[in-house]
């Protein structure tokens, strides 16, 4: 192979015209090969340059705990975000100076306040001043649209380092609308509808596609079993940041130092009996209930990441690599099928088709629509949510999709080489979806980029 590309470096130079003054280290970063790059049988066509890729090279998150009665209900938002930081940079070994931005997904706090926090965090977490920080809202998709982000402005040569993150305290910052409502709104059905509580677009989903309340009790039922087994086998220990904080006694306001290291929302004893016993809370005859929805939660996530040539320069292990990231429109009313159509937008615009990738986080806002979207798209339920998902875990809103990818990569490092491509998608209140597609950070090198074959047939099909 070596022979050949050198070959091929000779040749495109006597090729060239002669006013040009390249030599063969000019066009050395111009040339590529691969397996196969005809036709179908190539698995993805890499748009970049190796050294260009944008790739995470750590992704942490803290325990994820419930609202108001968690681990984090005494915890200010501040001393959420700032342990996760702080991981980043210290387990990188990497000086905080060289981050070119810093970019956190959150929802419900008011901007300035959270923006003046994640300031605040940055600082707690050992960041200079010389470093900067925004917020970015896209709802229940904003900790991954802040991933996207920095991954859009490492790709447009802003900046080579930065991080995208997430942060929410449902417990400091309860879901409310603050203010009137334009009375115009009701002058226009999609408006209308995005005004409709979550819980409600739930139903609508179930209604409409015909969602049954054992489905959805069911996957709830498996979201907690596949949640409580990682957690038993320790499967969650690399992505977790234990967090130092206190818990405040509300009788006697006596405060008590605590470590939260673990997740607390996991009821590794959730059933079908006990989750058919609860009614439903959104609409008197409907399937959504507080068992088979996302749980009400706090805590944050970051995740880390560079060019690839710098990663590689400073001995960095390549942890995963950011593919493509797709945002969607769908109807307001039922915006829980966001992800049947926002995954298959992001694969496309991978080269990939839904066969090639190995695993799935889809977000389980509403059991109902997480079924729906397995089923429209015909996943196979192995491949999805393998740890649990936000039934048992939890559902921070700005931090979900930082906290998926986190969840995601690691698994994909465990899996090794049987694992290539993972998908992260989420629906969005007031009816969008968001996808993103990773690939294992070992599994690509500088001259491949094909799917292993599975014959000795190296024609592409078309040529068959």
């Amino acid at each position: 192979m070596e022979k050949a590309i050198e070959r091929q470096r000779v040749l495109l130079e006597h090729l060239r015209p002669t006013s040009t003054s390249s030599t063969l280290e000019d066009i050395d970063s111009a040339l590529s090969a691969s397996v196969c790059a005809a036709g179908d049988s190539a698995a993805y066509h890499r748009a970049s340059v190796y050294g260009d890729d944008v790739v995470i090279v750590a992704a942490y998150r803290t325990p994820l705990c419930k609202s108001k009665r968690g681990g984090f209900k005494d915890t200010y938002a501040d001393d959420l975000l700032a342990p996760v930081l702080k991981a980043l940079i210290e387990k990188a070994n990497l000086n905080p100076s060289e981050v070119g931005d810093i970019v956190v997904g959150t929802v419900l706090a008011p901007g300035s306040q959270r923006a003046s926090e994640c300031r605040m965090a940055a600082f707690y977490a050992g960041f200079p001043e010389t470093v900067p920080i925004r917020t970015v809202n896209r709802q229940c998709s904003s900790g991954l649209q802040a991933v996207a982000d920095v991954a859009a402005a490492i790709k447009a040569g802003f900046y080579d380092i930065g991080i995208g993150a997430g942060l929410e305290s449902m417990t400091a910052n309860p879901m409310a609308w603050e203010g009137s409502v334009n009375p115009r709104v009701k002058t226009m059905a999609d408006a209308q509808n995005c005004l409709l509580p979550m819980g409600i677009t739930s139903e609508n989903v179930a209604q409409s596609f015909s969602v049954t309340r054992q489905e959805q009790d069911q996957a709830a039922v498996e979201s907690h079993r596949k949640a409580a087994a990682a957690t038993a086998s320790g499967k969650f220990r690399e992505e977790i940041i234990p967090v130092a904080t206190k818990i405040v006694d509300p009788k006697t306001g006596d405060e008590k130092p605590v470590t939260i290291s673990v997740d607390d929302g996991i009821r590794p004893n959730a059933s079908l009996s006990d989750l058919g016993k609860l009614k439903p809370v959104f609409k008197k005859d409907g399937t959504t209930t507080a068992g088979n929805s996302s749980q009400v939660s706090d805590g944050a996530g970051a995740v880390l990441l560079m060019k690839r040539s710098v990663a590689m320069q400073k001995g960095l292990p390549i942890l995963g690599v950011f593919r493509t990231f797709a945002a969607v429109g769908v109807d307001p009313a039922i915006m829980g099928v966001g992800p049947a159509v926002a995954i298959p937008a992001a694969v496309k615009a991978a080269g990939l088709e839904l066969d090639d990738i190995d695993l799935f986080e889809i977000n389980e806002a509403f059991a109902s629509q997480y079924v729906y979207c397995r089923k429209k798209l015909g996943l196979d339920p192995e491949k999805i949510n393998v740890n649990g998902g936000a039934m048992a875990l939890g559902h921070p809103l700005g931090v979900t999709g930082a906290r998926c990818v986190a969840t995601l990569l690691h698994e994909m490092k465990r899996r090794g080489k049987d694992c290539r491509f993972g998908v992260i998608s989420m629906c969005i209140g007031t009816g969008m979806g968001a996808a993103a597609v990773f690939e294992r950070g070992d599994s690509v090198d500088g001259l491949s980029n094909a799917r292993k074959f599975e014959t000795h047939n190296l024609l592409s099909k078309d040529a068959r």
